[in-house]
């Protein structure tokens, strides 16, 4: 019977620990997509504890305690402490076993502390006690994990208005970790409630010093913020929508939609469709036209539970999986731009794992020879962030693509402990090709060539896709 977590953990082959020990385990990390604070990272945050790190706004362990029937309080709760928080999680713990926070917490105790121990009810105090001691040393920090991790390169997720303060301030204290700006226009795109539509471009007016009262003028002043956002480095956008959006559209009428939702009138379901068609399209040629990659995650039903939505707000635990039909939407979108020689990089994330054919076939369509692995099939996301569905998005990826141009893992994280992720995601890719050599099903004389393989789509793959 094999360890638990022991040096080979999820390498079931001698080829697999190979590949991983002599390849993947050294590679530097590229964060290319996350949702870290960076004002955290410029004032280098210092944690007063376990349970401040690994549970402030991780909705993932939140879902798994209130399943385990803890009460809210000790969730979100601002009159619990700390120290009961993480109690309650520790209890929940044991119960996550098969689901990947089981395997995501002591990763993260192993790598970050050097803890090896079990947690649950029995070691919580021990466990919360050895390392809120260590997370009160420098190495600790904020900044201070992102280099025990040997982290190269964050992007940040941020808004069109943001001032992008904190990324500036980095980059003239000449950090060492490069930390980037997305761009994440969703909320230009948010038409379904007039006034706040209204409140945000009014904001945008602000900030980019555009007067807005017809939809030329919303596009100028995000071109204008997309400009600044080059400025300081940014080189992706992502955009969070339920589905593509490609319905066709004349100029007449999206400057009277925009009259229309700006002026306090509530849209129809196809005036939405056709606003969000063109803002879309709009953004992709900005995209384009400085090189950037578009990133496109789709198919989450978010805020499910009305009742704790007006409670708790957004991205605190209510989201799943949608059941959208997309395939001719997500051609006609991508046609559209790649007829016009407008089709920048793309990633397409999907969050159905049903559809992890369907993008690789479609992806296929749209490679033009310009870069290797142009369009992309990125990583398994949110709930299919996990060894069956990182797998399974591999799988598909090999089979009906090239699975050695792979840009490889993200951590889209809020948690400066989230970057074992990474580790996580290279043994699977490891396991996988190392069953191949074993099985006969690739030769063993291509090791070398393998080992490389690993190694760019751990690492160099996206170094040199994004051109960091």
């Amino acid at each position: 019977m094999k360890k638990f977590l022991d040096e080979n953990f999820l390498l079931e082959t001698k080829t697999a620990e190979q590949l991983y020990h002599e390849h993947a385990a050294k590679m530097p990390i590229i964060d290319y997509h996350c949702h870290l604070n960076p004002e955290f990272i410029a004032n280098d945050r210092k944690f007063d504890n376990l349970g401040q790190i690994w549970l402030e706004g991780d909705h993932y362990k939140w879902r798994a305690m209130r399943t385990n029937g803890v009460d809210e309080r000790f969730c979100t709760g601002k009159d619990t402490s700390d120290w009961e928080k993480f109690e309650k999680w520790a209890e929940t713990v044991p119960y996550t076993m098969r689901n990947p926070l089981y395997h995501w917490t002591h990763l993260e105790l192993k790598t970050a502390f050097g803890v090896e121990k079990i947690l649950n009810p029995s070691t919580a105090k021990e466990i919360f006690d050895e390392c809120t001691a260590k997370l009160r040393t420098p190495e600790f920090s904020a900044r201070g994990l992102m280099k025990k991790y040997n982290v190269k390169v964050v992007c940040t997720t941020d808004d069109p208005v943001d001032s992008l303060e904190y990324h500036i301030a980095l980059q003239k204290e000449n950090f060492e970790v490069k930390v980037l700006p997305t761009w994440r226009p969703d909320k230009a795109m948010a038409v379904e409630v007039p006034a706040d539509f209204r409140a945000y471009v009014e904001k945008l007016s602000s900030v980019s010093g555009v007067s807005i009262s017809k939809f030329s003028d919303l596009i100028s002043a995000l071109r204008k913020r997309h400009d600044f956002f080059a400025s300081v480095g940014c080189k992706l956008s992502d955009h969070g929508v339920e589905e593509f959006y490609a319905v066709d559209y004349t100029q007449a009428e999206i400057d009277s939609i925009f009259n229309k939702v700006y002026g306090g009138k509530e849209l129809t379901k196809e005036e939405i469709l056709k606003f969000k068609s063109a803002m879309m399209f709009e953004g992709a040629v900005m995209d384009w036209e400085k090189g950037w990659t578009q990133q496109l995650h789709y198919g989450a039903i978010r805020n499910n539970n009305t009742r704790l939505f007006k409670k708790l707000g957004p991205d605190t635990g209510f989201d799943s999986i949608g059941d959208f039909t997309v395939a001719k939407s997500m051609s006609k979108f991508l046609n559209t731009l790649d007829t016009l020689d407008k089709l920048p990089k793309t990633i397409l994330y999907n969050l159905n794992p049903r559809d992890n054919d369907l993008i690789t076939t479609m992806i296929g369509n749209f490679q033009d020879g310009s870069v290797a692995g142009k369009m992309q099939f990125g990583s398994g996301w949110w709930f299919l962030d996990q060894k069956v569905g990182m797998e399974a998005q591999m799988n598909s990826l090999s089979v009906l693509g090239l699975l050695s141009r792979f840009v490889g893992m993200l951590t889209d994280s809020r948690s400066f402990l989230s970057y074992p992720r990474h580790e996580y995601f290279r043994r699977i890719l490891c396991n996988l090709i190392g069953r191949d050599v074993e099985r006969g099903e690739l030769p063993e004389s291509e090791l070398p060539f393998l080992g490389k393989m690993v190694e760019d789509i751990s690492f160099n793959n996206a170094k040199n896709f994004f051109k960091f």
